[in-house]
């Protein structure tokens, strides 16, 4: 039987989740700090990570975390844990983090415990980091948790700051004629909150990238797009295959991994802007994992269509 999560949380915890993502956005560093972000080439950068949570169809409580570090520039995983978490905390505009954040700092900790060696020196996030009503998306608070450098890369563009998927932003969009082409998400406060990214020549639909943490925009925007085998960048993009894959072989269901439920049983556009069109997980089976697994090649990509539509 499905499980439900728990009814929205009362007025205070709101006003403690508020007061909390506050307290931790003060220690956001939303600058370049690594002398490999200061490279054009990126040299000296030798590992990406990508965390994912994905959802059991009809249950909101169960679903599975997981954390993929991939070399760079080969883009080949070498890591992977996918765990199955119980969630406690419901879904809420504007709080994900809270929701998710606190199984993926776990997943990073084992990882630093464990084989420090392969820890990730920039973890690319499904989801918003500065673009957030507040300013302290997903992004941001697994940064400042972990201490480790984060990109937001969210699917979908969240209306903040009067930012609207309205027509001329559509325009603006069309003007993106190859990937790596982008224009900046400035709000009606005048502050550029993010970039619309065209991340491969063969997507049609932006990526909306955003600072998170330990990273400035404009590094941030270049690593996505050398990140991107297709539309999704392959770290999130190996995250999520491997989580579904997982969620499926535990639960023993049949055929091919389920599409993704929407994020966090949560409305079409979330806050984090997590809530994505569904995908498929297409392509070759992912490795099952009880815990992780170290030193993995990443399945063999085919066509787009084939790799969960990650073009579109």
């Amino acid at each position: 039987m499905a499980q439900k999560a728990a009814d929205r949380p009362p007025k205070e915890t709101l006003s403690l989740w508020t007061r909390e993502q506050a307290r931790l956005k003060a220690r956001v560093v939303d600058r370049d700090t690594e002398a490999w972000q200061r490279d054009p080439a990126f040299s000296g950068l030798q590992r990406v990570g990508g965390v994912d949570v994905s959802f059991v169809k009809g249950d909101s409580v169960s679903a599975c975390a997981s954390l993929v570090v991939l070399s760079y520039p080969e883009l080949k995983v070498v890591y992977e844990e996918s765990r199955m978490v119980s969630l406690t905390a419901p879904y809420v505009s504007g709080f994900l983090a809270f929701r998710e954040v606190p199984f993926l700092v776990d997943a990073v900790r084992r990882l630093q415990a464990k084989e420090p060696g392969l820890v990730p020196q920039v973890i690319l996030v499904d989801g918003n980091g500065v673009l957030h009503h507040r300013g302290f998306g997903v992004a941001c608070h697994l940064g400042v948790l972990t201490g480790l450098p984060c990109i937001g890369v969210a699917k979908k563009l969240l209306h903040v700051d009067g930012l609207k998927n309205n027509a001329l932003h559509k325009e603006k969009i069309q003007l993106l004629q190859a990937g790596g082409d982008s224009f900046p998400l400035t709000g009606e406060s005048g502050t550029v909150l993010g970039m619309a990214l065209r991340s491969h020549d063969h997507s049609s639909k932006p990526l909306y990238i955003s600072v998170g943490h330990k990273m400035g925009l404009e590094t941030a925007v270049r690593l996505t797009q050398r990140c991107c085998r297709f539309r999704i960048p392959e770290p999130v993009r190996q995250a999520d295959i491997r989580s579904r894959e997982h969620i499926r072989k535990t639960l023993e269901l049949p055929g091919p991994p389920t599409p993704r439920s929407q994020k966090a049983q949560g409305p079409k556009t979330g806050p984090e802007g997590g809530s994505e069109e569904p995908t498929s997980a297409g392509g070759p089976p992912a490795h099952r994992s009880q815990g992780p697994r170290t030193h993995l090649e990443a399945p063999k990509p085919g066509s787009q269509e084939q790799q969960g539509k990650a073009g579109r």
